[in-house]
């Protein structure tokens, strides 16, 4: 029997773990790594580097050097949240045939789930290096915030890279698995997960064993990088206001920016100055020009990015309200992810929540740890555990006057399922058409467009004779399907789906193909 191996596919760094003797263990390669950065590249010769190797490239091969590809998962390529973030990175973002972000990736053009199916491949040969035997089962975590397209990819990712995923589990609450059902009390307490990419808050009531998500809420955009991004521009700014030269357009200078700005951060996080010093980034009519600050203050990284801090409360007031639940009524407030390590935002959380964070896991490795306890779970090791987790999105249809009419409310407990009754418009209509979002928005192009959903073969009658049952579900990996039967005859009617976006399966099997090839050229 295969073990089940928990992973915490981050945006900026990944982790692998396994449930050992009980108890849940993070794997290190063979370098003695804990983590694996969550970085793809292709060299000159064709060979695919992951995690450090790539990572340590980037500087000379900026434009074949793919990080935070979790980013554009489920997204368009147009929208404006990948605009912005074209404007900041080295690699091309394109537009596949169906408008999804795609990436350029040396001569070849990789969908998001493809790179992070590299990623995975390389956990998967790291679990299989320490355990001596074949994997073929993960769990997977996702942000809690994660809409239908984006878990759907995440699943296509691991499918890619030849796991079973057998769960799709959201961060915050494999954080709670790892950390509140440990102790011997009830509490009720909330999980802050801002990491390389995102940011989730999540409001957990654990019982005797039993942890129910009250509420989640969230930013899918808003992580660890835009506060790189924030001090990378003002070096950029400061550096074109001294010599009057722009690096924007020079991808391997930007990536020396970008590397400097996110060590600086981390020193920042534990002292109160950092240096940086970037020679030679370009030539000016006297020669080399340079980035040399002896003193970079913490204060002015605050300044540079109180504006990301400051959008981290209205989700946490969200939360709170959603879930029904006062901020005093919280025993403790959870830390996951790097970026809580930045004193600013560990004051922001103390300012929301009125009390100080627990300091006592760590933000890197907790969400897999609580991954591989899911593992435990279902494969029957760990027994006196029940979650509860809900669906963070609203599911509705689109109805006339383009406004969208919610079937599942958000924040409702997942596995559910809800049914609504539609009747022909038209005499002789044999089928009936809707469109299904996701979202919180009144008007449905303002929400995330999951699917258009044909219903067929109806009996031909006078319009609002017909009149068609359709159930919609939510499984506990938050992923949605739709069935549908009319009415009267009880008989199911076929169900053609058009989705939004995402990978065929025929794309999935396709990109299994050419993993399978390219795994045999990984250095």
């Amino acid at each position: 029997m295969s073990r089940i191996i928990g992973i915490d596919l981050g945006t900026t760094n990944s982790c692998v773990a396994i449930l050992e003797g009980g108890e849940p263990k993070v794997i290190t390669n063979r370098q003695g790594e804990r983590t694996l950065p969550s970085v793809v590249a292709q060299t000159s010769e064709g060979k695919t580097l992951v995690g450090t190797l790539a990572k340590r490239q980037a500087v000379m091969n900026p434009t074949r050097t793919i990080h935070a590809a979790k980013r554009l998962m489920g997204r368009k390529r147009d929208s404006q949240e990948v605009a912005a973030w074209r404007r900041s990175i080295a690699y091309d973002v394109v537009a596949a045939p169906n408008g999804d972000a795609w990436i350029q990736f040396g001569e070849s053009t990789l969908s998001p789930p493809e790179i992070s199916a590299i990623v995975l491949g390389e956990l998967k040969a790291m679990a299989e290096d320490y355990l001596g035997e074949p994997v073929t089962e993960a769990v997977i975590t996702v942000p809690a915030y994660f809409d239908d397209n984006q878990r759907q990819s995440t699943k296509d990712a691991g499918t890619i890279a030849g796991l079973t995923v057998k769960k799709i589990l959201n961060e915050p609450t494999a954080a709670a698995l790892a950390y509140g059902l440990t102790k011997d009390k009830d509490q009720t307490f909330a999980v802050f997960d801002l990491g390389g990419g995102t940011f989730d808050i999540t409001i957990l009531r654990s019982v005797g064993g039993v942890a129910e998500v009250l509420a989640t809420n969230g930013d899918t955009f808003l992580g660890g990088d835009d506060f790189d991004f924030a001090l990378m521009d003002h070096l950029l700014d400061e550096f074109h206001r001294q010599h009057n030269a722009d690096l924007r357009a020079d991808p391997c200078a930007l990536q020396r920016v970008k590397e400097a700005a996110e060590t600086a951060k981390r020193e920042l996080s534990t002292a109160a100055t950092a240096m940086i010093n970037l020679p030679f980034l370009a030539t000016g009519p006297s020669g080399p020009l340079h980035i040399k600050i002896e003193k970079l203050e913490r204060a002015l990284l605050e300044k540079l990015t109180a504006g990301l801090i400051e959008r981290l409360e209205m989700p946490c007031l969200v939360a709170l309200q959603d879930a029904n639940v006062k901020a005093s009524d919280l025993d403790e407030v959870i830390l996951v992810g790097g970026m809580t390590r930045m004193p600013a935002v560990q004051a922001k959380v103390q300012a929301i929540f009125g009390k100080r964070p627990a300091r006592d896991v760590n933000p890197d490795e907790i969400v897999a740890l609580g991954a591989a306890t899911q593992c435990g779970i279902l494969s029957g090791d760990v027994s006196d555990v029940v979650l509860l987790d809900v669906t963070p999105h609203s599911l509705g249809v689109r109805l006339v006057k383009e406004r969208m009419s919610v079937v599942i409310p958000k924040n409702t407990t997942i596995p559910t399922s809800e049914r609504t009754v539609l009747g022909t418009t038209q005499d002789g209509q044999d089928y009936v058409t809707i469109e299904v979002y996701q979202g919180e928005a009144d008007l449905a192009e303002d929400n995330a467009p999951l699917g258009r959903f044909t219903l067929e073969g109806l009996p031909k009658k006078k319009k609002g004779q017909v009149y068609v049952e359709i159930t919609f579900s939510i499984d506990a990996d938050g992923v949605v399907s739709v069935t549908a039967k009319e009415v009267e005859s009880g008989k199911q009617t076929s169900v053609r789906i058009q989705p939004s976006g995402g990978l065929t399966r025929s794309e999935v099997e396709r990109a299994q193909r050419e993993q399978r090839k390219r795994s045999k050229a990984i250095a």
